[in-house]
């Protein structure tokens, strides 16, 4: 099967369903493509911490109705350490900047909904296997559908890459045509999702001699917990029992705080950074983790994977609406401090967060820093708004091109 359409966009994640909503609402034709079936993307828990910007968005085009109703709001986050306590008010911080905590999979369920009803194409269980005339006028996109079913090829104006690091829309562009920045990080998290309420109404972060413990917020009855863990760990190695253990040690709770639940989610998560320079190559726009990797910490993943679907639906707007091709070509260039600026922060945190590991030369040095940016945090109310400034994210939204 063979069809035409202005915009082919490859994934149904967050970003690649955002933009797909944006054009459609204005006149835009696009079809979407995605490898995994409905249920596999409708039930995938990844991210949960939405940022200001990334909201107000969504809320400007009709996209967070549930999000608003059902989804919580926070303004504050907690840091522990050897007993002590202490919060950073971000929302007091940056002038009523604050998150919204709502699990990725319910808005890829929002936004699949709203895609559908304004009469989108969207075709699950099509991975796409070839993306060919990336650098001419009309790229084409082939799929290889499950089973027995008919190929499918999307004739297109542009392509937007929204199908993940491992997808096939970076792997299309020619050797030698994108610039990789990559950094393994030398701490390990094995991160887990549970059957248990929140212990608090803020997400913890706590500083431990056995390794870093996070806890965050997802529902009231379902919590995400990450672990420290040595680098190449599995997680056949952390039976339930274990687990609980070392959360309720790390996080100095009892059972009465912290109340043990089924686990229904245990991996440890490669924890690298990696971006590419450009995010572009002729009729093809990279978005979210095509483009970028980023680790957990300071919860950027998503908020920068629909940040990208927000700068390439405004330029596609503007290229359509007359501005010509030069609108999308400043797309990279408007993305990449951004990305650039995310990947810092989350670096920050790590080493605010984690202990250096055991026998290395510098390890009691680097403690110390640990704990002297721990005290700042605590103390500086300087240092404490720069923080809040990059933990709840910038406020700056793209404009007409």
């Amino acid at each position: 099967m063979r069809l035409g359409t202005r915009v082919a966009i490859v994934g149904a994640g967050p970003a690649g369903l955002a933009l797909a909503n944006v054009l459609q609402q204005a006149g835009i034709d696009c079809v979407v493509v995605e490898r995994q079936s409905r249920a596999y993307v409708e039930a995938r828990a990844r991210a949960g911490v939405l940022e200001h910007r990334t909201v107000e968005f969504l809320n400007d085009h009709g996209l967070a109705d549930r999000l608003l109703a059902e989804g919580a709001r926070h303004g504050s986050c907690e840091f522990r350490h050897l007993g002590e306590r202490f919060s950073v008010r971000y929302r007091d911080l940056t002038g009523g900047r604050e998150h919204h905590v709502y699990p990725q999979q319910f808005l890829v369920r929002d936004l699949i909904s709203a895609y559908l009803a304004g009469g989108g194409q969207l075709f699950f269980s099509h991975p796409a296997v070839a993306l060919d005339g990336l650098d001419g006028d009309r790229p084409v996109l082939r799929c290889q559908p499950d089973g027995d079913a008919e190929p499918l090829e999307l004739e297109c104006d542009f392509v937007a890459g929204c199908d993940g690091f491992y997808g096939a829309s970076r792997q299309a562009v020619p050797a030698g045509r994108l610039r990789a920045y990559e950094k393994q990080h030398e701490f390990g998290w094995l991160a887990l999702l549970a059957e248990t309420p929140p212990a608090g109404d803020e997400i913890i972060y706590a500083l431990h001699e056995d390794g870093f413990a996070g806890h965050m917020l997802r529902t009231p009855s379902v919590t995400r917990f990450y672990l420290q863990c040595p680098v190449g760990d599995h997680p056949e190695n952390w039976p339930d029992q274990r687990i609980w253990s070392a959360l309720h040690r790390r996080l100095g709770m009892t059972d009465a705080e912290l109340a043990p639940g089924p686990i229904t989610e245990k991996n440890v998560l490669d924890m690298r950074s990696f971006v590419v320079e450009p995010m572009q190559y002729g009729r093809l726009f990279l978005a979210g983790d095509a483009a970028h990797i980023i680790t957990p910490a300071g919860g950027k993943g998503m908020n920068l994977a629909l940040a990208d679907a927000e700068e390439l639906a405004t330029r596609l707007l503007a290229h359509y609406r007359g501005a010509g091709t030069h609108a999308l070509d400043g797309y990279s260039a408007a993305c990449l401090p951004r990305i650039w600026q995310a990947q810092e922060f989350s670096h920050w945190m790590l080493h605010l967060l984690h202990s250096p590991a055991a026998g290395q030369d510098d390890s009691a040095f680097l403690h110390r820093l640990q704990l002297s940016r721990l005290t700042q945090l605590r103390d500086s109310p300087a240092y404490s708004t720069m923080f809040s400034d990059s933990y709840v994210g910038s406020s700056g939204r793209p404009t007409a091109h």
